[in-house]
């Protein structure tokens, strides 16, 4: 087989160097958008997996849907980034991948049942490697412990060592990431923080979102641009949490109405869909869907809606743009209607929304980092009662959704009917009279 050199400085790029070698049992990383993390997490392991061939990887997202166009996806790129797609094959059922000259494996799992992960086996090897990707997605640590526990398991033999490797943006300072790996950092890992500042592939325009974001959204810049802990501190919302759930199996299916939300957007500002199903007398609010993209046209918020099977349903839309919702409903969306967006609208809507626990699903990211980064402007005197706008298109839309909520009435199923008497049998009676 003839050998290939390939320039790993070139291809990677710079600011990764003790992530790249750290052999720890842990190896954390936290990092704002665009700083290529997860793309560097990639090309890392790939890299690894050909150079100890005796090693095998398992991925891990809270939800196994979401690993086709993200982790699964990212290193099927870093395979062609390195040139080596001929010496890997990749197959969707199931979704793994192999390295052809030795048989070693990628495979990927979701978060969903952490005892059927642990299962997990591999024919060839060692199952050394474990790579948890958005780790903020799992909001218990004790089931990640329960999983720790057993993968990677077993000792391995020089060369291999065992690793877990954790990439995260850190949306909350509330979760348990940060208290075990970043406030007192133990012995056995390696912890990182990286940003924007340290992807020389970035464009101009790439950052002159970034600078634009730290002049108009300190906060949003905080976090998303430099990577820092989003905080508690003046945080509109903070009843929430990111957890896995099904919105077809909620107990009690009759207290939820689902809602769906629209705010338009093109060019500077995103247009954004939200769906959530919501139980007005346990205030508890699902958000299980979502899409958040610029440069959309109404023909394409239209086709989306018709391709996640949202079309036919009640949508309640920004106000400010009649003229798009009537080309939605041109376009098939017949039931889009304008929402209400009077004065005080926006401080009636906030109200309403916090006074539910919302629970956003793990493949809604874009509605996570706008909860975790939604604050009150301040002044000298402290807080005001108007919130930072910026970044909040999928938290308007779901404002905009709640207004369908005000009409809605749960109501219990009716018991089942009494059957008539018809008088008790001997065979009816068990046991004896006395």
């Amino acid at each position: 087989m003839s050998s290939k050199t390939v320039d790993l400085a070139a291809v990677v790029g710079g600011g990764y160097r003790e992530f790249w070698n750290s052999r720890r049992r842990y190896r954390v990383l936290k990092g704002g958008k665009a700083s290529k993390k997860s793309t560097t997490a990639a090309l890392n392991f790939i890299v690894r997996l050909m150079q100890y061939p005796e090693a095998n990887l398992l991925v891990i997202r809270a939800v196994m849907d979401t690993h086709r166009t993200s982790t699964f996806a990212q290193l099927r790129w870093a395979v062609e980034r390195l040139g080596v797609s001929h010496l890997w094959r990749a197959t969707t059922s199931p979704l793994e991948l192999t390295y052809l000259p030795t048989g070693q494996k990628i495979l990927f799992r979701g978060f969903d049942n952490v005892y059927k992960i642990a299962s997990t086996t591999v024919t060839h090897g060692y199952l050394c490697w474990v790579w948890v990707e958005e780790a903020f997605e799992i909001a218990d640590e004790e089931e990640f412990d329960t999983f720790d526990l057993s993968v990677p398991r077993g000792e391995v033999p020089p060369p291999l060592f065992k690793q877990t490797t954790l990439t995260f943006n850190p949306w909350s300072d509330r979760h348990w990431l940060k208290k075990r790996f970043f406030d007192r950092p133990p012995d056995n890992a390696d912890v990182f923080t990286t940003t924007y500042r340290c992807n020389e592939f970035l464009d101009d325009a790439d950052r002159a979102v970034f600078e634009r974001m730290r002049r108009d959204n300190p906060r949003r810049y905080a976090v998303a641009g430099l990577g820092e802990w989003g905080v508690t501190e003046g945080l509109i919302y903070e009843n929430w949490e990111v957890a896995e759930f099904d919105p077809d199996t909620l107990p009690e299916p009759w207290r939820y109405k689902r809602v769906y939300g629209l705010d338009y957007g093109y060019a500077n500002d995103p247009t954004a869909f939200i769906a959530a199903a919501v139980d007005p007398l346990g205030r508890r609010l699902y958000v299980f869907d979502e899409f958040l993209q610029q440069g959309l046209l109404n023909r394409d918020i239209a086709d989306r809606l018709h391709r996640l099977g949202y079309a036919g349903e009640r949508i309640r839309a920004d106000s400010a743009e009649p003229k798009s919702t009537e080309e939605l409903r041109r376009e098939g969306v017949h039931r889009v209607l304008s929402a209400d967006k009077g004065p005080g609208s926006l401080l009636y809507g906030i109200a309403r929304l916090q006074e539910y626990r919302i629970i956003v699903h793990p493949k809604c990211r874009h509605t996570a980092a706008e909860l975790s980064s939604y604050a009150w402007e301040r002044d000298t005197g402290g807080l005001r009662s108007r919130p930072r706008g910026g970044n909040d298109h999928l938290l308007d839309a779901l404002r905009y959704a709640m207004e369908d909520i005000t009409y809605f009435r749960p109501v219990p199923p009716a018991p089942p009917p009494r059957k008539a008497y018809r008088g008790i049998r001997a065979e009816d009676v068990q046991g004896h009279w006395e």
